[in-house]
Order: structure tokens, then C-alpha cells, then sequence
């Protein structure tokens, strides 16, 4: 079964974060949707996820991980030493989402905005959901 990430498909850093994943995810363990999509909102219905929560979302095994815990379990299925930031996940979340949040909240004015959601390229295109 696939795993789901839900992500700002305005945000160049999430973008960019969307492009590494692919990249090091040679299974194809991911599917993708922008948060700005209908089903990316259905989805965030289904599994009881705030519409305004800022972070990435991993949907896997029926439920939703947010922020930092959502980014450790999606290295857990990349190639190469990725694997092991799963092991992160001992240390208490609040900690752990501080840095998040920070980075979160200046995504934009660190890496940029788009004006709208980019098309993947034909090569992936399967693996987005629309």
C-alpha cells in the first residue's frame, strides 16, 4: 500500500522537498497531492486534520502524522542514509517540531512562493493524485 504526502504546492521548499523524495524514493512508496487540491481536503476530512494546520502531511496505515513526525517517517522509506532520521523520532515531539515550525513559518520568505502549483513532470505525473 501507498503512503500519501500531502503538501503547499505553492511552497518552492516544499517543492523542492516533493522533487528530493521522488528522487530517493526508487520503490515509488509515495503518492503525492498539493494541499491545495480537492482530494488533499477530503483527505484532511477523512483523517481529522485541521485544513489550516502548516506542514507537510504523511498519511500511512490509516492515520495522519503532521510536522516533524510526518518528515521521519517519509526518510524511514528513502534510500541511502535517510533511513536512519527515522531514529529521531525518540525525542519528544515539541522538541522536535520546534525547528519545524520555525522553518514553516518562514518557507515562504526563506525559499519563495509560487503564483500557482506546478504540473510533475510526465515521469511521475502517476504518482500525484488528482
Amino acid at each position: 500500500m501507498h503512503s500519501i504526502i500531502l503538501f503547499d504546492g505553492v511552497c518552492n521548499f516544499c517543492d523542492a522537498s516533493v522533487q528530493f523524495i521522488i528522487k530517493n524514493d526508487p520503490k515509488g512508496h509515495f503518492r503525492f497531492a498539493m494541499l491545495q487540491s480537492d482530494i488533499a481536503q477530503e483527505l484532511l476530512r477523512q483523517y481529522n486534520v485541521q485544513s489550516n494546520v502548516d506542514s507537510m502531511i504523511l498519511i500511512e496505515g490509516n492515520k495522519a502524522y503532521c510536522k516533524s513526525g510526518a518528515a521521519l517517517r517519509i526518510c524511514r522509506h528513502l534510500k541511502g542514509l535517510w533511513k536512519l532520521a527515522y531514529i529521531l523520532l525518540i525525542i519528544p515531539a515539541p522538541a522536535r517540531n520546534f525547528a519545524y515550525d520555525v522553518l514553516a513559518k518562514n518557507r515562504y520568505k526563506w525559499f519563495g512562493k509560487k503564483e500557482s502549483c506546478i504540473l510533475p513532470s510526465s515521469d511521475v505525473r502517476g504518482r500525484f493524485l488528482s
